[in-house]
C-alpha cells in the first residue's frame, strides 16, 4: 500500500535529540494522528519530514522513495506537503494571491486546476478570495494554509496543530474538509497536542512524549481506553493539566463528534 515512512527517524536540535528512532507509517486514504504533550517532539519531526531539519539517524520515504536529506521544494514535488504550525501567510496578499504563491513551481495550466481543485474543498475561500489574508478569521486563515498544501496535488499532507488557537465551532468546521481529504486517497499525518480531534478523525495514532513514541496502535483503541489515554500521555507534575487530563480529553472527543454530526 502507498505510504508516507519513518523508520528510526532521529532528529537533533542544539546539539541533542529531539526525536529519538521515531517509527511511523502514513498509509494513502487515511488519517494517522500523532499526539503528545508540549516538548515532546512532534513539530521537529515534521520539520524533518519537510526537509527544514535533516534527520541525523533513519528515514524517510514516500511509496519508497527517499526523502531524507532532500530540499523542501523536492520533497513537495515529490508529493508530501506540510501545513506548518502558527498559520504562515504573507497577510497583505489576498487569499488568490498567497494561493498563487504556492503554485508558483507548478506549470500554469496545473496551478489553476490546483487552485479550483482547493477552493472547491473552501467555499468560503472561494467567496473572499479577493480579500487580503490580514483580514480573515483564524478558522479562514487555517482554510487558506490548507489550501496552499493542496494545490499542488500531493499524495500526503501533514498537518501541524490543526486545532491551535481555534475555537471548537471552527475546528468542526475543518473536519469534513480533513475527511474529503482523505476519501481523494490522500494520505493525512495529523499531530495534535491534543486528543480531542484527532482521535475522532484518525484510523491509527502514535503518541510521542519525550522525542519517544509511547503508543502505537488504532485510534479507536486509545479512545476508548481512558487509562491506556492517560498512560499514553505520561501527563505528570508540573505537566499534567488541571484535572483528569484522560477524562478531559474522551470528554472532548465526544463533544467534537457531537457538533460535527450537527
Amino acid at each position: 500500500m502507498s505510504s508516507l515512512s519513518l523508520d528510526g527517524v532521529t532528529v537533533e536540535r542544539g546539539g541533542r535529540p529531539v526525536a529519538k528512532d521515531v517509527t511511523l507509517d502514513v498509509p494513502a486514504g487515511k488519517v494517522t494522528a500523532l499526539l503528545g504533550p508540549n516538548g515532546a517532539g512532534k513539530s521537529s519531526l515534521v520539520l524533518a519530514i519537510g526537509g527544514v531539519l535533516r534527520p541525523s539517524a533513519g528515514t524517510v520515504t514516500a511509496d519508497g522513495a527517499e526523502l531524507r536529506g532532500r530540499r523542501p521544494e523536492k520533497i513537495r514535488a515529490a508529493g508530501v506537503a506540510i501545513v506548518p504550525e502558527g498559520r504562515r501567510l504573507l497577510p497583505d496578499l489576498t487569499v488568490e494571491e498567497n494561493l498563487r504563491v504556492a503554485t508558483y513551481a507548478l506549470s500554469r495550466k496545473d496551478a489553476a486546476a490546483g487552485r479550483e481543485r482547493a477552493l472547491e474543498l473552501f467555499p468560503r475561500l472561494a467567496e473572499r478570495r479577493s480579500v487580503a489574508t490580514r483580514s480573515l478569521s483564524g478558522g479562514e486563515q487555517q482554510m487558506v494554509v490548507l489550501a496552499q498544501a493542496l494545490v499542488s496535488g500531493p499524495k500526503f499532507i501533514v498537518i501541524d496543530e490543526l486545532s491551535l488557537g481555534l475555537a471548537p465551532v471552527i475546528v468542526n468546521r475543518l473536519i469534513p474538509v480533513i475527511r474529503s481529504i482523505t476519501e481523494s486517497g490522500i494520505g493525512v499525518l495529523l499531530i495534535e497536542q491534543f486528543a480531542t480531534v484527532a482521535l475522532g478523525l484518525a484510523d491509527g495514532a502514535y503518541v510521542m512524549e519525550g522525542g519517544v513514541i509511547r503508543y502505537s496502535g488504532t485510534a479507536a483503541e486509545l479512545k476508548g481506553n481512558p487509562e491506556m489515554l492517560r498512560s499514553a500521555y505520561l501527563l505528570r507534575g508540573s505537566e499534567a493539566p488541571a484535572g483528569d487530563a484522560a477524562a478531559t480529553a474522551i470528554e472532548a472527543i465526544a463533544e467534537t463528534e457531537a457538533g460535527a454530526a450537527e
